[in-house]
Formats: structure tokens, C-alpha cells, sequence
């Protein structure tokens, strides 16, 4: 029924819609079949049968006769001109919001042909053969007007992807990254008149091997000022603008490659292979063309790795190599402890205000901004920051680890930075223990009361207790929240350095007034701390916000935060005095606080793996090949995890520059 409702079909409309559906047809059948392709088969049916031949030429010849093809070479699976955000509006509009029909546009019915990645696959496996057979029946089924059509639709396609090269290579988010030079000597210039005058020789089919020669020469040259480029940005911050842009010409510069090769060789089993070739792409970037993922993954994969490499880089500070790092690694941890004791005070004295939302919110998230901005300015460290950091390290160490003992290498390191961790999380711990409790003590002398009354003291046992609240909940997600915090921080140092926001500094007009090596000294610090200062503000308020942003939307979040919440813990129970038992509840705080050290950490450095493992594209058994070794040398040596490491190591750069 399927082939003659084709056959017998009054509209385009209606013949479309059973082109469509006769061959979804010959992909099911294929299946079933043990040798020949569906293209064969139908091809075999229609050439051996003459009263089928004659009446499927003419529906084949009407159809191609009534489209037009221009926008399928030229446009389709090609991103908008209008940038990233745009293209990423229409998608998403595309699969919300109902689009009409533009049947005389092929490229919609290649969209509709190849929905699935499976559809693709079976386009691959044609052979040769089969699209040299369609190609002589369509020769033979289409009056001479519908194939001059096609052959201008086909040309005006390769001018169309020239131009996006021209308009895109030449564009001021590019140009200034390029090869310095006159405009006229770009490539991206170039390729357009060599294009050009190689579509003019098809024509005359004089000069085409010297036409061709020419455009291939260019569109080499294209593709090494797209190296430049991506190294630039790898030297002076990623762009997402820009990264779209250099993806548009890499898939013209493919494009016009193959649609190129399919019209100056003469041979026509070659051009039968390099036809097939550009239907395979075409059918790929129609596929493509549907995909939110794919969009998001090509464009935001190279600023991820940015992110990931700066975070790799931080971490390294952070895994102690002597056992002169390891103290210092206890030292700074436990002025990081004392400096969260003032933390913990600061919002017990918040919430007792009892503020609305917002102003409560606020005042949390600079308390905990302030906090950590001081960690970062004298060299301190909160434990809880490290996994964001220590993750895209081990990521780091995996990517660029060779030779036969890798993953003894990298089991090794791993050891080495869980004990570091663990150093700094105890003493994170004890110290804001003892200061919190110290701290009580020297204000109930002072003042001749407890700094925290008896209710909120029990209401703070029970919050934290992993029984009677949702601690292991919100300690996993505060875990987030420090990973989330550590992106942040990347990401803008990037930003300044793609905006050479140090330059303009050290070069704005206050200078003048309040000298020019003062502001110089200030760029150059702002270069230095850039990073660290934004994670820093970022992670303060995102902790700050979260429990306000989870009452807005009627979702239950709340932050449990290992040091902060120890500190608070410890306030609590000495507030109470001889009653910091209480009955037992102290234990469940105690133990909640148990469960944040495991969360907080674990779920901080999952995150910062898994997302370093897809920016460097690790394959899942390469990751979990090397888990499997860690595993394996934990279980051999686990006493490695809690202890200093062996003397003799090679420095990781200490761990002054932590908070960094």
C-alpha cells in the first residue's frame, strides 16, 4: 500500500508523506533481509517490473521537480549566523512549540528522514553501488528542467557555505585572533573567489584540475587559521561566540570539501562514493540539527576545559608531597578552623534576628563570602573547598599519565591527595571545635551569658542530627553547592581573561589620580586572585541563598556545611553549659556531622571528576580502569589514605597558595 499510495499520490503534500513512509518501510524490511541493501531491493523491484518503472519515475521525477534543495546543501545542519543563544532558542522552540510544513524545502524532509542515529547508520551502509544505481535513475526519471534545478540548487548551496565561511572567518570576534595581516590575504577572504572560479570551471569544464588545486589550497589554509585561533583561545580565554563560530566553518569547510570532490572527479564511481559521503553528512548534520545536547556539548566542551584545567592547576596546591607540606596542610587547615569559629558565631547571631528572606539571605551569604575571603588572603584552608579543586587535579594526572605503571602512578597520587584531604578536614574539624567552644566561654566571662539560649541551641542539635532532619540530603547537596562554587570561579577567571580585564586596569584613567604602579600592582594582584575571589563570593552567597531559594519554590534545602555546622554544634553545646549532652541529641548532631564530612567531600569530588572526565573526553572504561587500581591499592595499603606522605616525594608546589 505504501508504494502505491506514492505512485497514486495527487499533492506534494501526500507524496511526501508517502515517500516518508515508504522508506521507513524499506528500513523495517531491510532488517529482515540476509544480503542487498533496501535501496537495492526497491531499485531491483522497480527496473525489473516495467509497469512499476515508468509510474515511479514520474512520482520520483514530480517530487524532485516540485522541491527545491538549495537550503539542504547550503544551510541545513548548519548553526544560525545570529550565534549560540539563537541557535539554541530555535531548538528549543522547535521542540515545544508546533512549526509548519515547508514541503518544497528538502532539507525538512531530510530532517524527517533521519530522526534517529539508527536512520543515519542505515544511509552508511549503502554501498557505492546502490547510490550510483539512484543517481542513473534519477538521471533518467527527471525532465531536463527538474535537473537543471538541481544542479543550480546545488551550486547556489556551495556559494551559500562560502559565504558563511567569508562572513564568519572575517568577522570581528574572529579577525582579531587571526593571522595579523590585510584582509585580502585571509584565507577566509581567498576562498570565496577561489570557490567561486572553481564553480565557474565545472561549468565550462576548462581549467578544473588548476580551479580545484586552488580551492583545496584555500580551504587548507582556512583550516590552519582555525588552529590558530583555538590556540589563541586556549592562551586567552574561550569565548562561546566564538567557539560557535569556528564550528560553522569547520562544517562549511567539510561541506564544500565533499560537494567539491563530488564535482571535479570525473569518474563516476568516484563521484558516486563522494555523493554518498555528502549524503552521510548531510543526513548526520540533520540529525544534529534536532539535538540540544549536541549543540550545548560542541560549544560549551572548550570552556568547560578551561574551567577544568585552572581547577586541575588550584588543586595541585592542595595534595601535599612532603611531610613539610603535610604540617603545613595541618597549620593552614586549622587557622582555617579558628577563622570559621567567627563564621559560625556570625549566623547564630543572623538568625536570631529573625530577618525576612532576603535580608537574611544576604546577610548569611556575605558572612560566609567575607569568611572565605579571609581564608584566601592569609593562605588558609576550609577542607570542604578542596574536592572541586583536587577532582579536575586527579582528572588532570589520568589525561597525561603514560607508561606501563600509570595506574600505579595514579593510584599513588590518589593516596597521597586523600590524605591531605583527610589532614585538612580533621583539622578543620578539631579546630573549630575547640574554638567555638573557647569562643563561649571568654563571651559568657565577658558577658555573663551564654552566646547562644537554650532553644536554639536544642533546635540546632536536631538540625543537624541525620535522623530527625534532612542533613544526609542537604549534605549532599551543599556538596553541589562547592562544586557549583569552584565553576563559578573558573568561569570568570576566564571572562576577565578573555576581556583582558587586568590591561584595562592597570590602564584606567584613576591611575592619573592615585598613580599608575599602584593600579599596575592592583591588576596584577586582580590577575593572581581573580579566580579565587570569585569562587570565594560565589560559593558564600550560593550557600547563603540556597535555603531561601528552596522555601521559594516550595522545595525543602537547607546547607550542611562540615566545618560551619561543627562550629555551630560546638557553640551550641557550650552554650548550654552542663546540659551539652542533652540526652543524647548531641550525639546525633555529632554524628550528622560525620555524614557532612563524608558528602560534602565525596559529592564535591565526584562531580569535579566526572566533569573533567567529559571535558577530556575519557572513555568510561579508561576512568573506571584506573578507579579499579585505586580501589585495589587502598584495600593493599589503606593505612596511605590517613598518613603523611613518605619523605623524598617530589613538592606539588606546597599548599601556601590554597585558597587561591
Amino acid at each position: 500500500m505504501t508504494f502505491e499510495a506514492f505512485l497514486a499520490a495527487p499533492t506534494l503534500v501526500d507524496r511526501i508523506d508517502a515517500f516518508a513512509e515508504l522508506v521507513s518501510v524499506s528500513r523495517r524490511e531491510r532488517s529482515k533481509q540476509e544480503t542487498g541493501s533496501s535501496l537495492a531491493l526497491l531499485l531491483d523491484t522497480v527496473e525489473t517490473t516495467p509497469e512499476m518503472r515508468e509510474p515511479f519515475a514520474a512520482a520520483w521525477g514530480q517530487l524532485l521537480g516540485d522541491t527545491w534543495a538549495t537550503g539542504l546543501f547550503g544551510d541545513s545542519g548548519i548553526p544560525s549566523e545570529r550565534g549560540f543563544l539563537a541557535e539554541l532558542g530555535d531548538r528549543l522552540s522547535e521542540r515545544l512549540v508546533p512549526t509548519p510544513r515547508d514541503d518544497r524545502d528538502l532539507s525538512h524532509l531530510m530532517k524527517r528522514l533521519f530522526k534517529e542515529e539508527s536512520h543515519v547508520r542505515w544511509l552508511k551502509d549503502l554501498g557505492p553501488s546502490d547510490v550510483d544505481r539512484l543517481v542513473r535513475f534519477t538521471v533518467a526519471a527527471c525532465p531536463p528542467a527538474a535537473l537543471k534545478s538541481l544542479d543550480q540548487s546545488f551550486a547556489d548551496g556551495f556559494r551559500l557555505l562560502l559565504a558563511r565561511i567569508q562572513a564568519q572567518g572575517l568577522s570581528r570576534k574572529l579577525r582579531p585572533r587571526s593571522t595579523s595581516g590585510l584582509v585580502s590575504e585571509s584565507p577566509f577572504f581567498k576562498i570565496a573567489r577561489s570557490g567561486g572560479a572553481f564553480l565557474e570551471a565545472c561549468q565550462t569544464r576548462q581549467g578544473l584540475a588548476a580551479a580545484y588545486q586552488a580551492f583545496r589550497q584555500d580551504s587548507a589554509d582556512c583550516r590552519k587559521e582555525l588552529r590558530v585561533i583555538a590556540r589563541h583561545l586556549e592562551d586567552a580565554g574561550v569565548s562561546v561566540d566564538i567557539v560557535f563560530g569556528l564550528e560553522v566553518i569547520e562544517r562549511c569547510l567539510t561541506r564544500t570539501a565533499l560537494m567539491a570532490e563530488f564535482l571535479a572527479n570525473p569518474d563516476p564511481a568516484e563521484r558516486s562514493r563522494a555523493l554518498h559521503r555528502l549524503l552521510v553528512k548531510l543526513a548526520e548534520s540533520a540529525h544534529r540539527d534536532r539535538s540540544i545536547r549536541h549543540l550545548v556539548g560542541w560549544n560549551l566542551q572548550l570552556l568547560d576545559r578551561k574551567i577544568v584545567d585552572r581547577s586541575g592547576q588550584t588543586g595541585e596546591h592542595y595534595v601535599a608531597a612532603s611531610r613539610k607540606e603535610y604540617r603545613h596542610i595541618w597549620l593552614a587547615a586549622a587557622g582555617g578552623g579558628a577563622v570559621t569559629v567567627f563564621t559560625a558565631a556570625g549566623k547564630v547571631k543572623v538568625h536570631e534576628w529573625h530577618l525576612a528572606a532576603f535580608p537574611e539571605s544576604f546577610l548569611y551569604g556575605l558572612n560566609y563570602a567575607i569568611s572565605f575571603l579571609l581564608l584566601q588572603a592569609f593562605g588558609l584552608i576550609l577542607a570542604t573547598k578542596q574536592p572541586a579543586m583536587t577532582g579536575a587535579t586527579l582528572a588532570t594526572i589520568v589525561r597525561d599519565t603514560q607508561g606501563d605503571d600509570r595506574e600505579e602512578r595514579i593510584a599513588a597520587f590518589f593516596t597521597r591527595l586523600t590524605s591531605s584531604q583527610f589532614a585538612a578536614a580533621v583539622a578543620n574539624v578539631l579546630s573549630v571545635g575547640i574554638g567555638s567552644s573557647l569562643f563561649v566561654l571568654l563571651f559568657s566571662a565577658l558577658l555573663g551569658r551564654p552566646y547562644v539560649d537554650e532553644k536554639i541551641a536544642r533546635e540546632t542539635f536536631e538540625t543537624l542530627s541525620p535522623v530527625n532532619s534532612g542533613t544526609v540530603f542537604f549534605a549532599a547537596l551543599t556538596g553541589v553547592l562547592l562544586w557549583l562554587g569552584s565553576l563559578a570561579g573558573g568561569w570568570f577567571e576566564n571572562w576577565a581573561t578573555y576581556h583582558r580585564l587586568p590591561e584595562g586596569l592597570a590602564q584606567h584613567p584613576i591611575g592619573r589620580r592615585i598613580g599608575r604602579e599602584r593600579m599596575e600592582r592592583f591588576a596584577a594582584a586582580f590577575s593572581r586572585n581573580a579566580s579565587g575571589w570569585a569562587t570565594n563570593i560565589a560559593l558564600g552567597f550560593l550557600l547563603g541563598f540556597a535555603p531561601a531559594v528552596g522555601r521559594f519554590f516550595g522545595i525543602p534545602f537547607d546547607v550542611r556545611h562540615v566545618t560551619l555546622s561543627t562550629g555551630m554544634l560546638a557553640l551550641a553545646a557550650a552554650s548550654l553549659g552542663e546540659n551539652w549532652f542533652s540526652g543524647g541529641s548531641f550525639l546525633l548532631g555529632l554524628s550528622g556531622i560525620a555524614v557532612m564530612f563524608v558528602l560534602n567531600l565525596s559529592v564535591a569530588f565526584s562531580l569535579a571528576l566526572l566533569n573533567a572526565a567529559h571535558a577530556y573526553d575519557m572513555t568510561g572504561p579508561e576512568l573506571r580502569g584506573v578507579l579499579k587500581e585505586v580501589l585495589v591499592r587502598v584495600l593493599k595499603r589503606p593505612r596511605e589514605l590517613f598518613g603523611p606522605p613518605p619523605n623524598g616525594g617530589a613538592s606539588s608546589g606546597t599548599a601556601r597558595q590554597a585558597e587561591h
